[in-house]
């Protein structure tokens, strides 16, 4: 059973642009962006005191021993929980065309095929909350 008073941020590392988004524990979207990697620890300081956040999940893969070591030492009262992060850049894909469908020309073109006009690090972060959330 999951707490609904927990505000969970979640974050895609990587080592030019980090995806960050906040979910409440209802699951309520409350924030999702990408950013440049030298913003992001300004910006999950931000994030925890506006939103109060409890704890934050990550995903396991390419950077995330880095990120853990400067999220701990910048945050170092914020829990830190890895999350499989494997296909969640190919789920977060068709995440971006349910949550902007495609016009009508851009929808011609069969969906496994689209490539997002922006990156989707936010909607992996979303990804990972969502998965934690389902584990828990």
């Amino acid at each position: 059973m999951t707490d609904r008073t927990q505000t969970i941020l979640g974050f895609d590392p990587g080592k030019d642009k980090c995806g960050i988004a906040v979910m409440g524990g209802d699951r309520a979207l409350l924030y999702h962006q990408v950013l440049p990697t030298a913003q992001v620890i300004s910006q999950i300081n931000d994030l925890f005191q506006q939103y109060n956040v409890t704890r934050l999940v990550m995903g396991d893969q390419t950077t995330s021993k880095q990120w853990q070591q400067r999220l701990s030492t910048a945050l170092p009262d914020l829990p830190i929980l890895l999350v499989d992060e494997r296909y969640s850049s190919l789920e977060a894909r068709d995440r971006y065309w349910q949550m902007y469908p495609a016009n009508f020309l851009t929808g011609l073109i069969p969906q496994g095929m689209r490539q997002p006009p922006r990156p989707i690090d936010d909607l992996v972060a979303i990804i990972l909350i969502e998965r934690y959330l389902n584990r828990n």
